[in-house]
């Protein structure tokens, strides 16, 4: 379910307003917190509903990786 949304200016942020339709399907209400996942080079950021835990795995996961490149792209080759 594609949908428009248009960036505003938010202080030094941009901000984006969510559409109501996709807000009433997936419960979303205002303060509600979500996490913005985008990879490097992504033209696609997923949102999910906020986990501490998710949180806390994604950080030690992204940690894992920059203390193991060097053996991670031997293992890609």
């Amino acid at each position: 379910m594609p949908a428009e949304v248009t960036l505003r200016q938010a202080g030094g942020s941009a901000s984006a307003t969510i559409p109501s339709e996709i807000a009433r399907r997936f419960h979303l209400a205002p303060g509600d917190r979500v996490q913005a996942i985008a990879t490097e080079h992504a033209i696609l950021i997923l949102l999910s509903r906020f986990d501490p835990t998710v949180q806390e795995a994604l950080a030690l996961a992204t940690d894992a990786a920059r203390q193991f490149q060097p053996a991670l792209r031997e293992l890609a080759r």
